[in-house]
């Protein structure tokens, strides 16, 4: 059982209001001082970037003003963000600065997933790691796209591992898992992998609990209140891997009721959270893309989005729309199209849009041409 954190109240209540304004705030989504990539990433616990044409627009919508030269300097010049695979076994942008923590993190569950599959074409441990060191051995001169790393460890290999290769998209799984190697610019359209020693330079190690607990403050931080299965699920670990979490964090958590459940938030956070006031101030209208973090974070997803909308937002094969948010719900979807100069953005609201929204709208939606540096038309269907 969690104590109560000094001046506060146990299980204390928490409205949807409060919540979402509590949420916004530190998603860059409400009114604040713009923030830079590398902080806009580690405020949000990285930026979910399978398409990096999405990671940027995450960005931009939480600072207008970051520009995409911005982004590509921090990824590929200063190397203060990381472009990797970690929570739920997608890709995030993260700062560099973080990397071992996240990496340390979810290693131990990520690594067996895949000795799990490994397991099917009865390939050991021992071969497992061979293989690592095969990897890293193609790596060494620099980075490499996934067809030539196969191409270079596929003789090396037993018939066991070339039947596996042949069966599965990616045969670096574990070493990224194991944060040895992470992605370098592409080549054109073709992704391209080097060696983290390379790249970020040696990495001081972190053990798995002190970075498992790190990762649970980081969360809560940006999507508390929140319940453990809701961490579990939104970091991809199972249950049994969070259970001792609350445990050992005892004195920096307090339950709060949360519509008919009891989650967890960060006592540091519970005075902001509950106070009467932050739920006013200026509307927050955003433009969220494809994929934006603020939609992945919860298990249950009826704070976001009334149920009938649902499969609008939450799509077939793990597509997630681009949304139109209105004070932390979702209020329609929204696509853009780029032609030459010419940016089409069209908006279908689930509902009437007042006059003042709509305007809104607009403003964002001409922010997003300059983004982009193209002339904007809107159409709100």
């Amino acid at each position: 059982m969690l104590k109560a954190c000094p001046e506060s109240q146990p299980q204390s209540a928490a409205g949807p209001e409060e919540i979402a304004r509590f949420r916004l705030t530190r998603h860059h989504l409400a009114e604040s001082k713009p923030a830079d990539a590398v902080t806009v990433a580690r405020d949000v616990c990285g930026m979910q970037a399978q398409f990096m044409s999405a990671a940027s627009l995450q960005l931009w919508t939480r600072n207008h003003g970051i520009a995409q030269n911005a982004i590509e300097r921090a990824l590929w010049q200063e190397r203060s963000l990381v472009r990797t695979s970690l929570m739920r076994q997608t890709l995030h942008l993260v700062p560099a600065d973080q990397f071992s923590v996240y990496i340390a993190a979810l290693r131990s569950s990520r690594v067996r997933a895949v000795l799990r599959i490994m397991a099917r074409f009865r390939i050991s441990r021992d071969e497992a790691e061979d293989l690592t060191g095969l990897i890293l051995e193609a790596l060494s001169s620099g980075p490499s796209s996934r067809v030539a790393i196969q191409a270079a460890v596929r003789p090396k290999v037993s018939k066991r591992v070339r039947a596996w290769m042949d069966k599965v998209w990616s045969i670096v799984r574990i070493p990224i898992a194991e944060g040895l190697i992470c992605y370098s610019p592409s080549e054109g359209n073709e992704a391209t992998f080097i060696r983290v020693d390379q790249w970020l330079g040696k990495q001081a190690p972190v053990a798995e609990q002190p970075a498992r607990m790190e990762l649970l403050r980081s969360y809560l931080r940006a999507y508390g209140p929140a319940t453990l299965s809701d961490f579990a699920h939104w970091s991809g670990m199972s249950a049994g891997e969070v259970r001792t979490l609350p445990r050992l964090l005892a004195a920096e958590l307090e339950e709060v009721e949360t519509e008919k459940r009891v989650s967890l938030v960060l006592c540091r956070d519970v005075e902001l959270l509950q106070a009467r006031n932050n739920n006013k101030g200026t509307d927050s209208i955003r433009l969220l893309p494809h994929f934006d973090p603020y939609l992945l974070a919860h298990r249950g997803k009826d704070h976001l989005v009334d149920s009938r909308h649902y499969k609008r937002v939450y799509r077939n094969q793990g597509w997630i729309s681009p949304v139109l948010l209105i004070n932390g719900r979702v209020a329609g979807v929204w696509t853009h199209k780029r032609q030459a100069r010419n940016l089409t953005v069209t908006i279908e609201p689930f509902g009437k849009l007042s006059r003042m929204v709509r305007r809104a709208i607009a403003r964002e939606a001409e922010d997003l041409s300059r983004f982009f540096a193209c002339n904007l038309e809107l159409l709100v269907r």
